[in-house]
């Protein structure tokens, strides 16, 4: 058995392949950059305007209107001393604009057709105010994203900015799921005494959703080796990570770490000094990892958490280290039994954390109500306001 420092150090140092694809902008949400991004040009690329208002020439109280220029307009127009235009936000700005003075702070005075109208000027001018200056967010061939960035929605509205319809982005990892167990049926069929209903694969598939990975395909499996062994031989073929549930403990039905060693799956380490989620295995056969998760539902969504999601992460081209962590402090007084470290299940609301009811391995409600892991490295006695490390699911 070896220790949760241990065991997520063994993923770290694993030796991964990376490959590379081209995406659309449409089709490249989540994806992390498989190339560095220099901006083509200054951006801005031309000086506009921040909002809706005259552009004037010169610090008077008032000047004379010569024209207009709304957004997207090309033309080069030049104002001389004393002179404005109305412009409209993302205008650009004529040559030799002091400022531009928004529309609020001004007023017109209306002349005859053949006498210009009469801009008057209600507070102070600044030079260059309101004038968003040409590369002032960037300049040409200056570095934009790095290999390896997460892509969100501001990244695509960035990229678009910059005239890419395409990127290089990694490509994410293929996941097989297999969950075994003579007592799962399927949801919706007659449930006799002795039977649950399987929801591993649920849980498991729509945490892969949840954080940007998807379950190529997923099978069910009694527990008999021969069809246990079967079922991981074909899905070891052209998979990146194979996960299971269940079947991993020291139970006379548990097949599924003999299975993997007849289908010639190298053991990294087997078993966890951590609760819930001990009998874990971590396997690899060439380029496929292999997960044996517990089956008990909260241990084996707590061991994706915690375990898989940072090997996905560096699969993808990722820097992100499995949740995101904070520390905060006790809603309440909570002591730690037992004798392993432990990750609870837990609620972050307000910037503090409570340690929910119903911790037993196989009880999930608490973990579908709550959003984050709370993490307590010994068996103690915690008071209210002591300060405790979350993994943040939700």
């Amino acid at each position: 058995m070896i220790s949760i420092e241990e065991a997520l150090q063994h993923v770290q140092s694993q030796k991964i392949n990376t490959t590379s694809e081209e995406k659309d902008l449409s089709s490249a949400l989540g994806y992390h950059l498989a190339e560095t991004i220099t901006a083509p040009f200054d951006m801005p690329d031309f000086d506009n305007s921040s909002m809706d208002g005259y552009a004037v020439c010169g610090i008077y109280e008032s000047y004379t209107i010569i024209g207009e220029v709304a957004a997207g307009n090309t033309a080069t127009n030049k104002l001389e001393d004393g002179k404005a235009m109305r412009i409209f936000t993302g205008g650009k700005v004529p040559d030799n604009t002091t400022a531009v003075v928004m529309q609020e702070k001004t007023s017109v005075e209306k002349k005859t057709s053949v006498e210009k109208d009469v801009l008057t000027i209600n507070g102070e001018i600044t030079a260059g105010q309101n004038i968003r200056a040409k590369g002032g967010e960037l300049h040409l061939g200056q570095e934009v994203f790095t290999t390896g960035h997460y892509i969100n929605a501001a990244s695509l509205g960035m990229l678009a900015s910059l005239g890419k319809t395409s990127i290089k982005v990694f490509k994410k990892p293929i996941v097989r799921l297999i969950t075994t167990g003579n007592e799962l049926i399927t949801p919706g069929m007659e449930r006799k005494t002795g039977q649950i209903f399987e929801s591993n694969s649920h849980a498991i598939s729509g945490a892969l959703l949840q954080q940007g990975y998807k379950c190529t395909e997923k099978q069910q499996i009694e527990d008999d080796f021969e069809l246990i062994k079967s079922g991981i031989a074909s899905y070891l073929k052209q998979t990146d990570v194979l996960l299971l549930s269940g079947g991993i403990s020291v139970g006379d039905y548990d097949y599924v770490k003999a299975a993997l060693e007849e289908n010639g799956v190298e053991e990294i380490y087997y078993k966890v000094f951590q609760k819930p989620g001990k009998p874990l295995y971590f396997g690899r056969k060439d380029d496929t990892f292999v997960f044996a998760l517990p089956g008990n539902p909260a241990s084996s969504l707590s061991c994706f958490y915690i375990h898989v999601l940072p090997l996905l992460q560096r699969l993808s081209g990722g820097k992100r280290n499995g949740l995101p962590q904070v520390n905060l402090p006790l809603a309440h007084d909570y002591e730690l039994k037992g004798d392993r470290p432990a990750f609870l299940k837990a609620h972050v609301y307000n910037n503090e954390v409570t340690i929910l009811d119903g911790q037993m391995s196989s009880m999930i409600r608490s973990m579908a109500v709550g959003n984050a892991l709370a993490f307590i490295p010994k068996p103690q006695k915690l008071d209210s306001g002591d300060t405790v490390q979350c993994l943040l699911i939700s």
